[in-house]
C-alpha cells in the first residue's frame, strides 16, 4: 500500500488503473479512523479493484468556532489500519495542496442543506460539497462510501453528484455503533468516562422515537415531547430533534411512510450527531 500526497501523483496512479480497466473506490475522511470507517473500506474492497482512502482534515468545513485545531490526526495509525483492511492506496494531501491559492469557486447545494446541522453550522456544507468535488474530480471513482451516520451530509453529496453529472454511484453504508450503542465517532475519544454514558441520551432517544412510531405514533410534535427527557441531563444540551423525509430532509407535518430521526447534542464539549432511517414496512431498519 503507497500513500500518496500530490494530486499529480494521485491522478497518475488512477489513470494507469484506468488504463488496466480497474474499478476504483474512495472512501472519503478526515482520518482519526475507527471500526465505521473501517465497515466502509471493507465494504469498497469487496467490490471494486483498487480502493484510495483519502485522509485530509478540510478546514473549510469547520467554523471559527469548531475544532479544526485539536480534531484527532493519527496519520501512521490510520495507515496501518488501512493496509489491514485492503486498502491500495491512501491519498493524504496537505491543506496547500488542496488549496494552494485563495479558494474563489465553490459548490453550494440548496434546500438539503438548510436545516438540521446546516442551520447551526453555516458554510459546514459548503465546505463539504467543495472537499468533496475536488476529491472527485482529482480521483475520479467509479463509486464513492460514505456512512449513514452522517446522514445530511450523505444527501447532500448525493444530490451534488445528481444535479452536476458527476460520473459516479455514492453507496451510504449502515452506521455501526459500539455494544451500547453509542454511534462511532472520531469525536467520541473528546468524552470522558461521565460523558461517555451521558452520550447514550441520542442513540436511546433515537430507539423511543423508532418504538413509537412502530406502535403507531405519527404526530412527530408527541414523538419529541416524548424523548427529550433523555437529553435532560447536566452537560448535555439538545441542538435539535427532527423527523424529516430521508430524500429532501423536510420536517415531517405527519408520519406516513420512511422517515428520517435525526439529532445533534453537545454533550460537556463534544458536539455529537447521529439519527436512524425508520421505515413502517421495515421495522428492523
Amino acid at each position: 500500500m503507497e500513500v500518496i500526497t500530490t494530486v499529480s501523483e494521485m491522478r497518475q496512479k488512477v489513470r494507469a488503473a484506468r488504463f488496466a480497466a480497474k474499478w476504483v473506490g474512495l472512501v472519503p475522511t478526515m482520518g482519526a479512523l475507527h471500526e465505521g470507517h473501517g465497515s466502509l473500506i471493507q465494504r469498497a474492497v469487496s467490490e471494486c479493484d483498487t480502493v484510495i482512502v483519502s485522509i485530509f482534515v478540510n478546514p473549510t468545513q469547520f467554523g471559527p468556532n469548531e475544532d479544526l485545531a485539536r480534531y484527532p490526526r493519527t496519520l501512521d495509525a490510520d495507515i496501518r489500519y488501512c493496509e489491514k483492511l485492503g486498502a491500495h492506496w491512501i491519498f493524504a494531501p496537505s491543506v496547500e495542496e488542496m488549496y494552494p491559492q485563495e479558494q474563489l469557486a465553490w459548490v453550494n447545494v440548496e434546500k438539503v442543506t438548510e436545516g438540521l446541522c446546516g442551520a447551526r453550522r453555516p458554510g459546514h456544507f459548503r465546505g463539504v460539497a467543495t472537499v468533496c468535488a475536488k476529491l472527485f474530480n482529482i480521483i475520479q471513482p467509479d463509486v464513492a462510501y460514505f456512512g449513514q451516520k452522517d446522514a445530511q451530509q450523505a444527501v447532500v453529496i448525493q444530490t451534488m453528484v445528481r444535479d452536476l453529472n458527476f460520473p459516479l454511484e455514492i453507496r451510504v453504508c449502515p452506521t455501526v455503533r459500539d455494544k451500547d450503542g453509542l454511534a462511532l465517532s472520531s469525536r467520541n475519544q473528546y468524552l470522558s468516562k461521565a460523558e461517555r454514558k451521558k452520550a447514550l441520551c441520542l442513540s436511546k432517544a433515537l430507539q423511543k422515537c423508532r418504538e413509537l412510531i412502530q406502535s403507531g405514533q405519527t404526530n412527530p410534535d408527541e414523538i419529541r415531547r416524548a424523548v427529550l427527557p433523555f437529553f435532560d441531563q447536566p452537560e448535555v444540551f439538545l441542538e435539535y430533534f427532527e423527523l424529516v423525509d430521508p430524500q429532501t430532509l423536510r420536517p415531517l407535518a405527519e408520519i406516513r411512510g420512511p422517515v428520517l430521526a435525526a439529532a445533534a447534542a453537545r454533550v460537556g464539549t463534544t458536539r455529537l450527531i447521529d439519527n436512524l432511517l425508520i421505515d413502517l414496512q421495515t421495522p428492523s431498519a
